[in-house]
């Protein structure tokens, strides 16, 4: 990884919450995609133009992957790859919330190298290089430490607390939830919580981020079956995902394989 790709997702990240912010209490123009009915507005799509031209002009021989680009297969065959989700928790962001973010990553051979997890209404910038460790507005951040997994607190949709996920029966947890996955990942990252899960097949936008910010904290990070996540996939997805210390995650994960 060259050494200047954390400073530069870090200066992308800001210039995209400026753009996003622009749009607060304003016209979102709200429209609704047709493969899944998830919305999008014109704040997604100008960030995702910015962090385009920002980042693909710093490295041209980058591949590019976001979830409001088309696809181009030509990222397969790049060395190195952005991913990003221009504002991950788009429905969050309509509703006026702050608990939005911008997920910015380079990929090298399937393993996350740089990332960030920005929220801008917040003020808290997540950031994590290969090997250097996980920060939180520069200061350094590490996964919390718990050992038991009853009354866990836990990061999750409801949905992943039934019996139908969980055959060796489902813990006894206290669940919260975070519109924004990224932020999610992150806050675990932080130690505000024990562990996050989520058991859909997840966007590599979504999670490349918050994992290799979370993996640097200290954490446990793969996909519902114990796995290792991997990016730049053909279909850019993983088989959900399970973080926390490895003593937690080794606990969740004994009760869902």
């Amino acid at each position: 990884m060259p050494a200047s790709d954390l400073t530069l997702l870090i200066d992308a990240a800001h210039k995209a919450g400026a753009v996003a912010r622009s749009f607060v209490g304003g016209d979102l123009g709200v429209e609704y995609k047709d493969h899944d009915n998830s919305p999008v507005t014109k704040a997604d799509l100008t960030v995702n133009e910015t962090l385009a031209q920002h980042l693909r002009a710093a490295r041209p021989g980058y591949g590019w992957l976001s979830e409001e680009s088309a696809d181009d297969e030509a990222r397969q065959q790049a060395g190195r790859v952005f991913i990003v989700d221009p504002i991950d928790g788009t429905r969050s962001f309509i509703e006026g919330s702050r608990a939005w973010a911008h997920a910015l990553a380079v990929v090298e051979q399937g393993r996350v190298t740089a990332a960030v997890v920005y929220l801008p209404m917040m003020d808290k910038l997540y950031t994590a290089a290969e090997g250097a460790g996980a920060r939180l507005n520069g200061k350094p951040i590490r996964v919390g430490q718990r050992q038991d997994v009853t009354n866990a607190e836990v990061l999750a949709v409801k949905h992943s607390l039934d019996p139908q996920f969980w055959p060796g029966g489902v813990p006894d947890l206290r669940r919260a939830h975070r519109p924004s996955l990224a932020y999610r990942l992150s806050l675990v990252a932080e130690g505000r919580f024990d562990a996050m899960f989520t058991f859909r097949p997840s966007w590599e936008w979504d999670i490349a981020a918050g994992a290799l910010i979370l993996s640097e904290a200290g954490a446990r990070v793969t996909n519902k079956r114990g796995a290792a996540l991997r990016f730049n996939n053909p279909i850019p997805q993983n088989d959900g995902v399970l973080a926390a210390n490895p003593v937690i995650h080794a606990g969740l994960l004994d009760r869902l394989i």
